[in-house]
């Protein structure tokens, strides 16, 4: 008998971190690695959400707290909501965890018995189905297409949805796509969970704030109000306050739901980082007026981006709404040959021959449930992207 959890033979280990650390791990050996499997901007934490930190520590604020977060955060939490997306909560109806996936994560292990389906759109982000499994639930795929640009059509949801289904897990703008849904577009799938009582909707926001061009961000309470009583809003900081290494991710919903998570959270990690806990009030009350020039950056990555890989024969590279990642296909690059002998029969191995190659990291889509594809992170210097991009089409022109 195995000494491990039968169940963690359920899950494999995150992708994006193995593809990161072993680029690090080639980096720190010296080879001249380019990295574009993190997904983290490449900013610094703003000043005045650093500068909150250091007064809370100053100020002693570096005890415990109530194990899923202060009330002032909480507090910021609701304001936030009303303002942005005209969504009512109290405080005890927010629960704050270690960065958005403990929200998740807690959210399935509160609610999922054996044999309860999640429906997840792919291409998803690699976790949704690894925590679901954990929570001894059923990922139930569903496939959005290239040419749906990445996004769920309302009949793909309806043909998903069973007596078994408890959750629909929602993300837009996308990761790994970067793909946002229009309101028209989200109205179109709340319309077929009003006819399902039975199936809750986990929105994933993270994405929020970096959208772009026209696009316009919405979420499913916002949308259908009559979805409130069982929709879960999660989002965080981490994005679009440069915050990642801080850990703080929320979710607002149904009380009964967010004690339930407080009492799985209160036995797990306890309270998030309390110093972190009081940058993230000051990141959601404090000045904004950093997103927009970091948006403007992101837009012109993304549209070296897309040019460059859009350029190459066999690859078609999608222009995304939102986020900081393109998702191109390589269909067209499937059964070529590297001029060190290896064929290109999947993306896997299309990423590690690139990255062998030509030292370049990059995700491949099996990873997020929907090939031949890649992702890029473009959250990063335009320079080392520039040189990535180029070293991508040096790569794909040398196949033969």
């Amino acid at each position: 008998m195995s000494f491990l959890a039968t169940n963690l033979s359920r899950v494999k280990p995150s992708p994006t971190i193995a593809m990161t650390a072993k680029a690090a791990e080639l980096k720190a050996a010296g080879r001249d690695i380019i990295g574009l499997s993190a997904g983290e901007p490449d900013f610094d934490t703003p000043e005045n959400i650093r500068n909150a930190a250091k007064a809370a520590i100053d100020a002693g604020k570096t005890r415990y707290t109530a194990p899923d977060g202060i009330p002032e955060l909480k507090q910021a939490i609701c304001d936030k909501l009303k303002r942005d997306n005209g969504l009512d909560y109290t405080v005890k109806q927010v629960s704050v965890g270690t960065g958005g996936k403990q929200t998740l994560y807690n959210a399935l292990m509160a609610t999922l018995n054996d044999g309860d389906e999640v429906i997840i759109p792919a291409p998803y982000w690699v976790s949704y189905p690894d925590m679901v499994l954990l929570a001894g639930g059923t990922p139930v795929i569903a496939e959005a297409s290239l040419e749906a640009n990445f996004k769920l059509t309302a009949d793909q949801l309806e043909a998903a949805i069973t007596p078994k289904t408890k959750w629909f897990i929602f993300n837009s703008p996308s990761n790994p796509s970067g793909a946002g849904y229009s309101r028209d577009e989200l109205k179109a799938l709340t319309d077929v969970l009003l006819r399902h009582p039975h199936v809750w909707v986990m929105t994933d926001d993270m994405y929020e704030l970096l959208a772009y061009d026209d696009f316009e961000f919405c979420t499913p309470a916002e949308v259908e109000p009559q979805l409130y009583e069982r929709t879960l809003t999660c989002n965080g900081v981490s994005k679009a306050y440069a915050m990642t290494g801080w850990r703080i991710g929320y979710a607002a919903g149904p009380e009964h739901l967010i004690a339930a998570m407080r009492k799985i959270q209160s036995q797990s990690t306890s309270n998030p980082c309390s110093v972190s806990q009081w940058a993230a009030v000051e990141a959601l009350n404090g000045t904004q007026d950093f997103i927009a020039p970091n948006n403007e950056k992101f837009v012109r990555r993304r549209d070296m981006a897309v040019e460059m890989l859009n350029a190459i024969d066999g690859i078609t590279c999608p222009k995304p709404e939102g986020a900081f990642y393109v998702y191109p296909s390589i269909a067209g690059l499937i059964g070529k040959t590297t001029p060190a002998g290896t064929k290109i029969d999947n993306d896997q191995t299309f990423a590690t021959a690139l990255l062998k190659e030509k030292d370049v990291a990059v995700v491949f889509g099996a990873a997020f449930g929907l090939s031949p594809n890649f992702r890029v992170s473009y959250a990063t210097s335009d320079a080392a992207l520039k040189e990535a991009c180029t070293r991508i089409q040096n790569f794909c022109a040398s196949l033969t």
